[in-house]
């Protein structure tokens, strides 16, 4: 998948505004006299419990050379002592009193930081923050150590309704479609109708919502309506993820459950409406069985699109 050129833009952007609002570029950094890499030094030993240099290297993806020099100034400094391992060969580092007592101070001041920074923004946007910056924090790592980063976000699957799923859903269905298709108020409010109605029907066996949860906010979801068809069909619908999500897998996730469901309840066929152009949901949905069956320009969501359905028929799989 090609990122587009905007985006990467946008991102280093904003990463270089980070490093500079944080103090990264100053010689010292959380109000303390210590570089950038001290501080994480003694944050990950805080961490850690204790930690071999040879860890430390690792951790913080330093020169050898580089971490020896900088243990030693912090145990001169009197914030690091170092005491024998196990097996008495291996000297493990951590944190003297004085040590424990800066690394405070460092907890401190960077939650202020962050404190006084998010007092900006709304709970959803707080929210957003936290969860796009995890995901890529965790895609940097997966890229430097050669990691899968798909296995590296936490990311739970549950099923039912729970406090916030209508206005969630409908949240990112709206910053999706306005984007993508212009959609405005009358395709967000379809939406969030539908959905409040459906929820209201949650107690029938025959229908199921999936939520993708990460950091217990919903970051995906998916749903099948066996009632509103008939004929022993079932619907799929309401399947989205979050922006920060795509392309992890989540969707995946989503839809094999979704499928499996609707096998255990015997429908014959599940239906799913779309829009012409999302390339990467129609490999998803061909690759679990689903057949392009109608396509056809269309305005009832508020705007004129290509509308395409697409039909899975149980009876063609075995």
């Amino acid at each position: 998948m090609t990122t587009p050129p905007e985006l990467i833009d946008q991102i280093r952007g904003a990463s270089r505004t980070m490093v500079r609002e944080l103090g990264f570029m100053r010689a010292t950094l959380a109000g303390t006299q210590y570089s950038p890499s001290a501080v994480h030094t003694l944050l990950e030993i805080e961490a850690h419990g204790a930690l071999a240099a040879a860890r430390l290297v690792q951790l913080l993806d330093l020169e050898k050379s580089s971490v020896s020099r900088m243990v030693a100034k912090l145990i001169k400094a009197g914030e690091l002592e170092e005491s024998a391992g196990v097996d008495g060969r291996v000297k493990r580092l951590q944190l003297t009193k004085q040590g424990k007592r800066t690394v405070a101070a460092i907890h401190v001041h960077s939650q202020q930081q962050v404190q006084l920074a998010l007092k900006y923004l709304n709970p959803s946007q707080q929210q957003a923050v936290a969860q796009g910056l995890t995901v890529y924090a965790q895609s940097l790592h997966a890229h430097r150590t050669a990691a899968d980063p798909t296995g590296s976000a936490t990311i739970e699957i549950c099923t039912g309704y729970r406090p916030g799923v209508v206005g969630r859903i409908t949240e990112m269905h709206a910053a999706f479609y306005s984007r993508y298709s212009g959609f405005g108020q009358f395709f967000e409010s379809r939406v969030a109708s539908g959905l409040a109605e459906f929820v209201g029907r949650l107690d029938q066996p025959c229908n199921q919502i999936w939520l993708a949860i990460m950091n217990d906010r919903i970051v995906g979801s998916i749903a099948i309506d066996g009632q509103d068809m008939g004929d022993n069909q079932a619907h799929l619908r309401w399947f989205i993820l979050d922006d920060g999500c795509r392309g992890s897998g989540v969707g995946r996730r989503l839809l094999a459950e979704a499928v499996a469901f609707s096998d255990r309840q015997g429908f014959d066929i599940i239906e799913l409406s779309t829009f012409k152009g999302l390339d990467a949901a129609r490999q998803l949905y061909e690759s679990a069985g689903f057949v392009l069956s109608l396509e056809e320009q269309g305005s009832q969501w508020g705007s004129v699109v290509t509308e395409q359905q697409f039909t899975r028929r149980r009876a063609n799989l075995r």
